[in-house]
């Protein structure tokens, strides 16, 4: 159902606020640059430090500002299966594409409970879900058997894979034909090469249309072209994770001129250092 450029869009703040104008401008520079889904309020729009209200609002903000000109997925996740169910709940109800649901966090649920999680979610809604794999926040991981139970389940259409394996990759599409989309900038070509049809990307905040030329090009079989773009874009993956995602994206977004550098503690701004090697590499990239 869903594939292609996706973003892990941003929350841009002001004096401690939800920027909504600024969210406004990172939303048309995302779709004249022929992204194909907004995703907000994951891990790379500070979704952790969202009052329930923010996020909600956010959400509904990016549904109306979008206007059917791309897909968006919510970012619905909890470690409460309750707290999920209504943030997904309210996605649909304002008009949401479908909702990414990360697996809960902290209090580390079995590979049963996950599944009985992600069900209940699915069959009280009836929503498209993406499932978001990421153990490395989270502390659990979705196991391929895991991932092709789920997938039996009509509206579980999507897994954002962020396992940093391409071997993840290969065990869920032997076992099933969920769609695939890649959570690791810089796995988005092999995760590809393998099935997979798209990411949900960090970098795209910054480079949209090359991000979309990249996945495009794969969707398309046209490897030379995609693994061309791949390189070109490879030191730009690498730096998004030079701190904590989303510090060094968002810093690059304000050197850029497009946010303000304004975080939610418990994260902040870039060391001294990693600020030098982030301005020298936009610069390269002409992206200052």
């Amino acid at each position: 159902m869903f594939q292609g450029s996706m973003v892990a869009i941003v929350t841009p703040f002001k004096d401690g606020e939800v920027d909504f104008d600024t969210l406004g401008k990172l939303i048309e520079f995302q779709i004249k640059n022929g992204t194909d889904a907004i995703v907000p309020c994951g891990t790379t729009g500070e979704s952790p430090t969202l009052s329930h209200q923010e996020h909600d609002r956010v959400v509904q903000y990016v549904v109306e500002k979008v206007a059917g000109r791309a897909w968006v997925i919510a970012g619905a996740g909890s470690n409460s299966t309750a707290e999920a169910l209504q943030l997904t709940t309210h996605a649909q109800k304002v008009g949401a594409d479908g909702a990414l649901v990360i697996t809960p966090y902290y209090n580390k649920p079995t590979q049963r409970g996950m599944i009985e999680h992600f069900r209940k979610i699915a069959e009280e809604t009836g929503f498209p879900l993406v499932l978001y794999n990421v153990p490395g926040r989270t502390g659990v991981k979705l196991e391929p058997e895991t991932i092709a139970e789920l997938a039996a389940i009509e509206n579980i259409v999507a897994v954002k894979e962020a396992c940093g394996s391409v071997d993840q990759v290969n065990r869920i599409l032997n076992l099933c034909d969920i769609t695939v989309l890649s959570g690791d900038d810089m796995l988005t070509l092999p995760m590809m090469s393998v099935g997979g049809k798209g990411v949900i990307s960090v970098a795209a905040n910054i480079v949209p249309k090359e991000v979309n030329q990249l996945v495009h090009a794969a969707l398309e079989g046209k490897w030379d072209q995609a693994r061309e773009i791949h390189f070109q874009l490879y030191s730009l993956f690498e730096m998004m994770f030079l701190e904590t995602n989303p510090i060094p994206v968002k810093s690059s977004l304000a050197m850029m001129g497009k946010v303000r550098e304004e975080f939610r503690l418990p994260l902040c701004g870039l060391s001294p250092g990693h600020r030098v090697e982030l301005e020298e590499l936009l610069e390269r990239y002409r992206l200052l």
